[in-house]
C-alpha cells in the first residue's frame, strides 16, 4: 500500500472522497469475510428485533422506532435484516445468511479481527496524514448488500446521522471487501458537495413519542446527473467527509457487495451531539484510533 500523497489529500478536500485501491491486502478481506460467516452462523435473532433495515424515512422511524433494539446498538453487535426476508410471524423466507442487510454497530470494539482492521498502523498512519489529532471510533458497520435484494441507500449526509459540533469532524472508512461495481451498488457521489453544510438531522425524539428517532428539516431533491459512480477494487479503501452528498443504487446483480465501514471523530474541539441516536456508553466510551 502506498502512502497517500499531499495531491490526494488535496483532492480529499476539494471532493469530499477519495479512492485509495488496494488500501488493505485479499487475506484482509477475507479474514473479515470469514469471520462475518462465523458471526452470522451463530446469530440468534429474537424475533421482536427483526426489524427490517431501511433508509427511506417512514420505514426508517417505523423499523427502527418500533423497538430500541436499532437505538441501543451503539455499544453491541447485532443484526438488521433486508426488506422481504421475513414472513408475518419473523420467520426467515430465505437462509438466514442470506438475509441480513447489516451487523452493527461496534464490531471495531468487540470484535478481534475488525478491531485489529479499524486500528491497523497503516489506517492509524493515514489519521495522522490527515492531521487528525485525538480521532475516536464512533460506529462500524459490516455491510451485505446481497444479491437482488440489497436495498438502495438514498441520497444522504453522514453528518445527519452522527452530528457534531463544529461540523467537518467526521470521517467514513469504507472497505470494499469484494468488487464494488455500478451492476452491484457501488457509492455514487456528489463532488464538492460538503461544503454546504447539512439540512436533516435525525435525532432521539422525546421520551414518550411513537418512535424513538425523528428527523428535523429535510434532505433536499437532488440532481441525479450529478452524481459520479466510484466502482473500487476488492481492498480498496474510501474515505467519506462527513457532509459529502452520497447514495447506492438497488442490488441488481447476483453477486454480493460485502463493505466493512466505521466513522472516526476528530474529537479535538469537537462535541459529540446529545441528540445523536448513538450515544457513548460507560462501557463503551468511543476509542480512540491512535493506540
Amino acid at each position: 500500500m502506498a502512502s497517500i500523497t499531499q495531491h490526494q489529500i488535496q483532492k480529499f478536500h476539494k471532493d469530499g472522497f477519495l479512492v485509495l485501491e488496494q488500501f488493505f491486502s485479499a487475506e484482509e478481506c477475507d479474514s473479515m469475510r470469514s469471520q462475518i460467516q462465523r458471526i452470522v452462523a451463530e446469530m440468534e435473532v429474537p424475533p421482536h428485533c427483526r426489524t427490517a433495515f431501511s433508509t427511506r424515512e417512514e420505514e426508517q422511524l417505523q423499523a427502527q422506532g418500533s423497538s430500541d433494539y436499532f437505538l441501543t446498538s451503539g455499544d453491541k453487535i447485532r443484526f438488521f435484516f433486508e426488506k422481504g426476508v421475513l414472513d408475518e410471524k419473523g420467520n426467515f423466507l430465505i437462509p438466514k445468511e442470506k438475509s441480513v442487510s447489516k451487523i452493527g454497530h461496534a464490531l471495531h470494539a468487540y470484535d478481534p479481527v475488525f478491531k485489529q482492521i479499524t486500528h491497523s498502523p497503516k489506517v492509524q498512519e493515514l489519521g495522522r496524514k490527515l492531521g487528525l489529532e485525538r480521532p475516536v471510533v464512533v460506529q462500524s458497520m459490516y455491510i451485505f448488500k446481497q444479491p437482488g435484494i440489497g436495498g438502495e441507500v438514498t441520497p444522504h449526509q453522514d453528518a445527519t446521522f452522527l452530528h457534531t459540533e463544529p461540523l467537518g469532524r467526521i470521517l467514513g472508512f469504507w472497505i470494499a471487501l469484494e468488487d464494488a461495481t455500478q451492476e452491484n451498488g457501488c457509492l455514487w457521489f456528489i463532488p464538492g458537495s460538503h461544503t454546504n453544510g447539512i439540512t436533516r438531522r435525525m435525532v432521539r425524539a422525546a421520551s414518550g413519542a411513537s418512535t424513538c428517532v425523528e428527523f428535523v428539516g429535510s434532505e433536499p431533491a437532488y440532481d441525479d446527473k450529478q452524481f459520479i459512480p466510484l466502482p473500487v477494487n476488492k481492498g480498496g479503501l474510501i474515505l467519506i467527509h462527513g457532509e459529502v452528498v452520497h447514495k447506492s443504487e438497488l442490488n441488481s446483480s447476483e453477486s454480493s457487495r460485502h463493505t466493512f465501514t466505521f466513522h472516526v471523530m476528530e474529537a479535538k474541539g469537537t462535541t459529540w451531539s446529545k441528540e445523536n441516536w448513538l450515544q457513548p456508553t460507560p462501557e463503551l466510551p468511543f476509542p480512540s484510533l491512535y493506540t
